[in-house]
């Protein structure tokens, strides 16, 4: 299921969202604008890497961009590919306007990058010695998608599903589609070996779990949780 869009109204600007989207974008630009060996230097020396972070191995200094925390936010706003970036910021689009909305921007930023942080580490820690960078602004995301769903589990979500190749939209509540969305991620990371490329599962749901366990902490108190569905 793709999502599309949502029937949640907002009562502000989502500046802050509007904002991370135009940094990922703009980040991405810089990206395909490197050639190869810079490109290389820039995934290694912006993006997570457990085994650094955790002090199991340095960078060469021609790669070493920034102290190893700082990757921590660096990763979140790089990516691996067209398809990375616009998965993601389809998936911010569509749902972290809601989520700035309930908290304000301020909140709400704090909000993204502790989520995005949060995901890093679960992704890290099972594998401290990993030498492989991990880039990309879905463990953050996640966080978003927890958020919303314990916001606005009974919104309407207009989604596209693929059936061969026809595209089918329909429009499904929000909790069915979050909640398969991280059965998916749980399935797919069975198995995942922490030291071959490939998506952060682990980071996915860590993150989601942070959104879910951290929206309370950080709404508005006049914003209700688990909202009845919109009109």
């Amino acid at each position: 299921m793709i999502p599309v869009a949502d029937d949640n109204p907002t009562r502000i600007l989502p500046m802050v969202t509007w904002g991370l989207l135009a940094a990922c974008i703009g980040a991405f630009v810089w990206q395909i604008g490197l050639d190869q060996r810079a490109h290389a230097a820039a995934i290694h020396g912006l993006g997570f890497i457990p085994a650094v972070f955790f002090g199991e191995a340095r960078l060469h200094s021609d790669m070493a961009m920034v102290p190893a925390w700082a990757t921590l936010f660096t990763s979140m706003f790089l990516h691996g590919g067209w398809l990375h970036l616009i998965s993601n910021m389809l998936y911010l689009w569509v749902f972290a306007n809601n989520v700035e909305d309930a908290m304000g921007h301020t909140r709400f930023i704090v909000f993204y990058l502790l989520c995005g942080v949060i995901a890093a580490l679960v992704h890290g820690a099972p594998a401290p010695d990993s030498e492989i960078p991990m880039i990309g602004a879905s463990g953050a995301i996640s966080g978003v998608l927890g958020a919303y769903l314990i916001l606005h589990p009974f919104s309407r979500i207009t989604v596209i599903i693929p059936l061969g190749i026809l595209l089918y939209p329909a429009r499904l509540p929000a909790g069915l589609v979050l909640l398969v969305w991280f059965g998916l991620q749980l399935i797919s990371s069975a198995g995942v070996d922490p030291d071959e490329p490939g998506v952060a599962f682990l980071a996915h749901i860590g993150g989601f779990v942070a959104g879910m366990l951290l929206i309370a902490l950080f709404k508005y108190r006049r914003v209700r949780l688990f909202q009845g569905r919109t009109r």
